[in-house]
């Protein structure tokens, strides 16, 4: 296989990758990619109507990647938490849907691990997307018991939500947020909402 044909088949690979992307942005991202790559092939062995189509692909996800881009605030505005109750129905219902994957993110979490917890779904507009819970502790410090969201708003964007919203901590009399890092299988995703520490993974208001 030669060099060009490699060049050809990844662009090819991308785009099709791109398709299975429940991310918005994750999509975009690789499916620009991938055809900016068909397209440089297809220009450099004259292949102009493939190299027209691939071309427009790369401008529309141009545009729509400055559209995310620019939604910035305006996306974190179609988020809210609704306090409710470890045993409520529909908490119990989106556990059931979710705990493996809750599971594998809190290797930890057991099925009664909300008891006497502080516990918010995660909207949407009116989607639930979302379960977060803290156990209250002493000197305005909280256990972050779960913080987990569905995959397709795995962008950082309800964890900033949360994060940011200091009224919810205000509220709760909360001003330092623990998290031990082996109870969660993704510390990264934590260090980037601003948690530090290796053992214990701290975040203070």
């Amino acid at each position: 296989m030669s060099w060009w044909e490699i060049v050809g088949w990844t662009g090819s690979v991308l785009v099709v990758v791109s398709l299975m992307v429940p991310s918005v942005r994750r999509f975009r991202i690789l499916n620009l990619t991938g055809s900016l790559i068909a397209t440089i092939y297809n220009v450099f062995f004259e292949i102009w109507p493939y190299a027209a189509m691939n071309g427009a692909i790369v401008l529309i996800n141009i545009y729509w990647l400055w559209r995310l881009s620019q939604q910035g605030e305006s996306e974190e505005r179609g988020y809210s938490v609704v306090a409710v109750n470890d045993d409520d129905s529909i908490v119990q219902r989106f556990l059931s849907r979710n705990g493996a994957s809750i599971s594998a993110a809190y290797p930890q979490f057991a099925k009664d691990a909300l008891i006497g917890t502080r516990s918010f779904l995660i909207m949407h507009d009116e989607e639930i997307i979302g379960l977060f819970a803290v156990r209250l502790g002493e000197d305005e410090k909280a256990n972050v018991v779960v913080d987990y969201v569905t995959e397709r708003f795995r962008n950082f964007t309800p964890g900033k939500f949360i994060y940011t919203n200091h009224k919810l901590f205000a509220d709760l009399g909360v001003r330092t947020l623990l998290l031990p890092a082996n109870a969660t299988s993704d510390v990264a995703y934590f260090r980037k909402q601003g948690f530090d520490g290796d053992i214990v993974l701290t975040k203070s208001f």
